[in-house]
């Protein structure tokens, strides 16, 4: 008797989270993957169209181009904000700068401020009138120089990834903080002692600590990445010629000015199956990792 009222004591307290997970999580994906074989026509459904929307989607240009833009997001977000927050929160820890409560501000503070005030900074700096424009000129001593680099293809990306890194690698800078402060300290003071080297300390002590953390924030990262959305569209809108189009923006198109529910709906079903997918790996990667280390 104990024990089945212990067992429904768990699961009267699950009961509420569970509805709120199923009405806010699991049914939309479903509606979505509804909506995803239908055809609209402004504000009206008009049928079923089985795979046309996805056939349609995956042979468009403009969504290669938006696909291959959140890899770029997210090969800076794995392999630059990670590091990079890493490595700030490592000499942060160990006190290798002075005034270290004021650097811990400074670095957290982008991450608490609006993309879209954000954008609008960065924006002047790179404007044809902007700052970067001006530091050039007085540089080069060329007064008609102009930023030009959201007119490359290649390149048009570049501001935005950048603003990208230096905005949320604070918020895995404190998460690693957070983390580094858990492993006491008379660890790096023995292994100081004992003769090793920083490199040492970091890869064989740091690292193998922090490594639930750091699949978590890899986690945090490609789920990020993949629906990058606020910043982009304040800064470029997706412009110029599409160069900077992420998949939230060619969804947020489609549904809410072309009122093509069925095909916005078809793209946030290939944002959720990336999604999965990409974390599936880094969860196999991680737990290959961990035996080989065991």
């Amino acid at each position: 008797m104990p024990r089945l009222n212990k067992r429904a004591s768990y699961h009267a307290l699950l009961l509420p989270a569970f509805v709120i997970y199923m009405a806010i999580i699991i049914f939309p994906i479903f509606m979505s993957l509804g909506l995803s074989f239908t055809e609209w026509k402004r504000f009206k459904m008009t049928g079923f169209n089985g795979l046309d929307n996805y056939i349609q989607i995956l042979s468009d240009p403009v969504f290669a181009r938006s696909l291959w833009n959140n890899v770029q997001i997210m090969l800076i977000s794995v392999f630059g904000q990670i590091p990079l927050g890493l490595l700030l929160a490592y000499l942060l820890h160990r006190k290798w700068v002075k005034g270290t409560k004021f650097f811990e501000f400074m670095i957290f503070l982008p991450i608490t401020i609006s993309s879209v005030v954000i954008a609008l900074l960065w924006n002047r700096v790179f404007s044809p009138v902007g700052i970067y424009t001006t530091f050039v000129r007085m540089i080069s001593g060329n007064p008609d120089y102009v930023v030009r680099i959201f007119e490359s293809e290649k390149f048009a990306m570049l501001p935005v990834l950048v603003v990208l890194l230096w905005q949320h690698t604070s918020l895995y800078m404190v998460i690693f903080l957070a983390n580094l402060q858990r492993i006491p300290n008379s660890v790096f003071e023995a292994a100081v002692i004992d003769g090793a080297k920083e490199s040492t300390i970091i890869f064989k002590i740091v690292l193998p600590a922090m490594s639930t953390v750091i699949f978590t924030s890899s986690v945090l990262a490609i789920s990020g990445s993949l629906k990058s959305f606020d910043l982009v569209y304040a800064m470029t809108a997706g412009g110029p010629v599409n160069y900077t189009y992420v998949m939230a923006l060619y969804l947020y198109q489609h549904t809410f000015t072309f009122h093509n529910y069925g095909k916005g709906s078809a793209v946030s079903i290939i944002i959720v199956l990336l999604s999965v997918g990409l974390i599936s790996l880094v969860r196999g990667i991680y737990g290959k990792a961990q035996k080989k280390y065991e």
